[in-house]
């Protein structure tokens, strides 16, 4: 029988297609509901804290309520540390957990035991899981392409791009669907005149809850050309072995592990700015620190909670740097990625 297995986050996915079971990302599900704030007052209702991670209350929401999976493969390590707690909290609930790690030194051996225990629970095991990587490339590949469409050719929007690349963490639940969407999202998109958009910037952190986000940047005359955990969620690299592939993936493995990947954009790309997205209670809001003192272009840190529109007073922020970063368009230097020293101009941090 297909087994639904849901996921908190990226893992090997290819380990659950060769096991012949379907996997669920929990994060699309809760915020792809037609009222995904009646999952986080469930998990509130059940006991959860208020000062807990949206994300989290929307997982534990999703698994209960929905009982649309038939077991959770949770990140006990790379991920955040709230993760634990839902472990627990799903397990006392009789819900079926499968632990998964990502070391933090992104040792190989311990990646690769890790993938080994994890195909061995599932019932299959590594050459049938290195047959699915070699099977979803050309998949893949179309994602590598919506990405370049975005940033190189200007044909796709940076919400598009996010839409198609989030997904990536479970092919929408149906590779072949998912597939087809892309071939004929590709063939449209290489038919369109170029986006308008004079400023070009990067997103960086988790996936936002808010759900205009996208919409209302490019109503400014923004552009974002690069989503960065969601291109890593596509998996954009060359590498022909599944644990590589997954050592490569900057996610689990710490801030500097994305700040290499976050600073070759931002040159690459030619970014004028960073949208740097932090989720309430999360302890990645630390992290915005080094991303100040460490990337060399101006930085906007926005800080959600619960799934909604922008409020007010995130648009005028939005508005008013995007504007100073039009202005200085013509008086600073584009980005040059990663530096040493100083500070990048700092335009405000939600307090």
């Amino acid at each position: 029988m297909t087994r639904r297995i849901g996921i908190t986050s990226t893992i090997p996915v290819e380990v659950v297609l060769a096991a012949g079971d379907v996997a669920v990302d929990l994060n699309n599900v809760f915020i792809a509901d037609p009222d995904p704030a009646r999952l986080i007052r469930y998990a509130e209702e059940a006991g959860y804290p208020r000062n807990i991670c949206g994300w989290i209350k929307g997982l534990f929401g999703v698994v209960m309520k929905t009982r649309c999976v038939d077991a959770v493969i949770a990140l006990t390590q790379g991920d955040c540390s709230n993760t634990l707690a839902l472990v627990e909290t799903l397990m006392i609930n009789d819900v079926p957990v499968i632990p998964f790690e990502y070391p933090f030194g992104r040792d190989r051996d311990l990646l690769r035991l890790q993938i080994e225990k994890l195909a061995h629970v599932l019932g299959t095991d590594m050459a049938a899981a290195q047959e699915w990587a070699q099977q979803l490339r050309p998949v893949r590949s179309n994602l590598v392409a919506i990405d370049s469409l975005t940033w190189r050719d200007g044909l796709v929007s940076g919400h598009e791009n996010h839409r198609f690349l989030v997904a990536a963490s479970d092919f929408g639940s149906d590779i072949e669907v998912f597939g087809r969407k892309l071939d004929e999202f590709l063939d449209a998109a290489r038919m369109r005149a170029p986006l308008a958009g004079d400023v070009r910037l990067g997103y960086i952190g988790v996936p936002p809850i808010w759900s205009d986000l996208y919409e209302f940047l490019e109503t400014q005359g923004a552009r974002v050309v690069f989503n960065e955990m969601q291109r890593q969620f596509s998996m954009p690299f060359e590498c022909d072995d599944i644990v590589e592939q997954y050592r490569t993936y900057t996610y689990p493995y710490g801030v500097f592990a994305r700040l290499e990947d976050i600073g070759a954009a931002v040159s690459e790309r030619s970014l004028d700015g960073i949208v740097h997205y932090t989720q309430s209670f999360c302890f990645r809001q630390i992290e915005d620190m080094i991303f100040r003192r460490k990337l060399a272009v101006p930085i906007l840190t926005l800080e959600g909670d619960q799934p909604a529109a922008l409020d007010g007073r995130a648009k005028l922020r939005i508005s008013a740097f995007i504007e100073m970063l039009r202005k200085k368009k013509s008086s600073f230097p584009q980005g040059c990625g990663v530096r040493e020293g100083r500070h990048s101009i700092d335009f405000g941090k939600d307090s």
